[in-house]
């Protein structure tokens, strides 16, 4: 045996963990401070626009300056700052929730005592006054008034609304007989579907007065609706069927073979599978309707029937000089509608499913006298016992009459 194997080795240093550990913490948060605060640079040229225009709309006066913009940034910027140190350096919880709290108020005071002496409600005086063209215009000899801005921004919520409503009903039955049914011509109406979404629309504007005058419904919105309802219907139909063929047959088929029609099948087993797509043409449907000018300015001539887009356009087109703060606070009046849609729509569905969406289940099961789909609490533990007493001896099929619908 050499002497080099029989010299004792050094023992191995024991490392320490605890300092492995902390610098592993201290640079997460380093990474994850880093990350936030890189997202809310990258945030201010979306953000500040939007954040402009509010500033404008509650303390613009004639004008659109940027001074009362910069002091809000002055106290929001560090804010958002502090706010992403105190995620980062805070574990969750009541400590995390109360610095956010503290934070929050302390924001709110600087704002208050820095923004809060430029701020005042002048610009907003078109919601109460209906007769603001006279204060706008004068008597510059325009002429024709403005009508309310309440009656605008309902003809837009009822044009939206409507179209949605057309757009969603129609798409999700037409998507739904696509994907399910073969017929003649089916690949020919696909191909036609396709070539109508890439179809410019704006070469038709001619045609589609020519055709509304002809058949009386000029200057009506009824016919603002029908035109977007065609043209958004190619693309609707198209991501329906894309989500109705995702859909398993099987689970049609079984609730057939179960007792249910295939109407009944559509609605309690299929529609709730196509939750996601009906949500995404409601939100493209209705911001479409919302924001439409280009119809709307063609098809509506009589004031009453102005929408959003037109009474902003004619507020922006004063002949003695643009009121930019009073276009500033038109411009907010109209925005949460339109670039928030997704959020809206989400709440509305979330409420939908966990308030309404159990009672309006059954009522509808009991209109169409259709059992239940899912089992009872007594048949899942009925199941779970003989599949467990199934593992624990040999194996063998469990009992279809454990899941059959009550």
């Amino acid at each position: 045996m050499s002497l080099a194997s029989a010299l004792p080795r050094p023992a191995l240093a024991e490392p320490d963990w605890a300092s492995l550990a902390a610098r592993a913490r201290r640079r997460r948060r380093t990474t994850d401070f880093l990350l936030f605060a890189f997202l809310v640079v990258g945030s201010l040229p979306i953000l500040l626009p939007y954040l402009w225009l509010v500033t404008v709309a509650f303390s613009g006066r004639m004008g659109a300056s940027t001074a009362v913009l910069w002091l809000a940034l002055a106290v929001l910027f560090p804010a958002l700052l502090a706010w992403s140190a105190v995620r980062v350096a805070l574990p969750e919880g009541r400590p995390q929730r109360r610095a956010e709290l503290l934070l929050l108020l302390a924001t709110l005071a600087g704002l208050a005592l820095v923004v809060g002496p430029h701020l005042h409600l002048a610009n907003w005086r078109f919601l109460w006054n209906p007769d603001i063209a006279d204060v706008l215009k004068g008597q510059s000899g325009v002429g024709a008034k403005f009508p309310s801005a309440w009656t605008a921004f309902f003809n837009s919520l009822g044009i939206a609304g409507a179209q949605m409503v057309l757009v969603v009903t129609v798409a999700t039955l037409a998507g739904y007989y696509l994907s399910r049914f073969e017929f003649p011509g089916r690949a020919g109406y696909l191909k036609g579907l396709l070539v109508l979404h890439a179809f410019p629309a704006m070469t038709l504007i001619i045609p589609i007065f020519l055709l509304m005058h002809w058949a009386g419904l000029l200057d009506t919105r009824l016919s603002v609706v029908l035109v977007i309802v065609a043209l958004e219907l190619p693309f609707a139909i198209f991501v329906m069927k894309g989500f109705f063929d995702a859909v398993p047959w099987d689970i049609e088929m079984s609730a057939m073979t179960d007792g249910a029609s295939r109407r009944r099948a559509f609605l309690l087993v299929v529609l709730p599978q196509v939750k996601v797509g009906i949500l995404a043409i409601a939100v493209f449907a209705f911001l479409r309707g919302w924001e439409e000018y280009v119809f709307t300015r063609t098809l509506l001539i009589e004031k009453t029937n102005w929408t959003m887009s037109l009474y902003l356009f004619w507020m922006r087109e004063d002949v003695m000089g643009t009121d930019y703060a009073m276009v500033s606070a038109m411009g907010v009046l109209w925005w949460p509608v339109t670039p928030h849609q997704r959020i809206i729509f989400s709440g509305c569905v979330q409420a939908w499913k966990s308030c309404a969406g159990v009672a309006l289940k059954r009522r509808l099961r009991a209109r169409l006298g259709l059992r239940a789909m899912t089992p009872s609490p007594e048949t899942r533990r009925a199941g779970r016992a003989a599949r467990s007493s199934s593992a624990r001896s040999a194996p063998a099929s469990s009992s279809p009459a454990a899941w059959a619908p009550p």
